[in-house]
Order: C-alpha cells, then structure tokens, then sequence
C-alpha cells in the first residue's frame, strides 16, 4: 500500500466521524520545495478555510504517530477539492449529476474530442451527456479529463 494510500485510510473515519468531513484524497509527492503531503477534503456544504485548519491541527498529530514516511521529511497541506477538482470515481460524478460538465476524449467520438453537456446519468461503462438537446453516451474509459463546467 502507498503512503497516500495508508494515510487516507488511517484518516478518512476519524475525520468523517469528528467533523463530517470527507477525505477524498491524499497526494504524496515531490514538488519544488520537497516532499508535500496534501489531504483533499470535501462536505456538501463545501470547504471554508477554517475546516482546512481544523483539520490540519487534528491530523498533524495523527500523522506524526503514524509516521508514514518513516521519518522523511514532508510539508503537510490540507485543501479543498476546488471546482475545477477531476471527475473520477462515482461519488464524483454523483456530486455533478445535472450539472454542466467538461469533458475531453482520448480521441474523437462524433467527430469531436470536447464536449460540454449536462451529465444526466452514469454507471460503472459510460456517463450519458446531453449537449444541445441532444443526449448521448461516452465510453468512461475514453475520457482524458472530466470537470465541472466552469463559465466565468
């Protein structure tokens, strides 16, 4: 198991159970100033700056009891999810069912690669988009990048 991996797991429970909180990622990895371990956190209500340091007091002692870099330094950040955060997994695109989205194919389906569509519908093979009135299936495996459709 990697250390994002064993980190989540070790938080997720405690932080959904203390403050409601999901932990939806940790990212362990090399940036410019070293080593960073960063938790993404989520609620439906969304993520304040104050939920980011409250968590990061809770788990900061967790973590140096845990000590999953085996004594290797590492800058902890606690963030939220952000907009523009990558639909994946289910509970990602639950979040956004009837809402616009972005989508980008590995390669052309309907003679196209981008798609901005409402997401209607999922499963485990395909999401179901409707682009102009018009609704349509896309492979889930076909797609490079999926978010939230963001219109500033």
């Amino acid at each position: 198991m990697s250390i994002a991996q064993t980190v989540k797991q070790h938080l997720a429970s405690h932080i959904q159970e203390k403050f409601g909180i999901e932990v939806v990622e940790v990212e362990y990895a090399k940036k410019q100033n070293g080593m960073n371990m960063t938790v993404f956190i989520d609620q439906p209500a969304g993520i304040t700056l104050e939920d980011c340091e409250k968590v990061h007091r809770e788990i900061d002692p967790m973590l140096d009891e845990l000590n999953p870099t085996g004594d290797n330094p590492y800058t902890l950040n606690v963030s939220s999810c952000g907009l523009d955060w990558k639909l994946v997994s289910d509970r990602d695109f639950e979040k956004v069912l009837e809402q616009e989205i972005e989508v980008s194919l590995f390669s052309k389906h309907n003679g196209k690669k981008e798609f901005v569509g409402v997401l209607k519908s999922f499963n485990e093979n395909n999401i179901t988009l409707e682009e102009d009135g018009m609704q349509f299936e896309l492979p889930r495996k076909a797609i490079s990048k999926a978010t939230r459709f963001l219109d500033f």
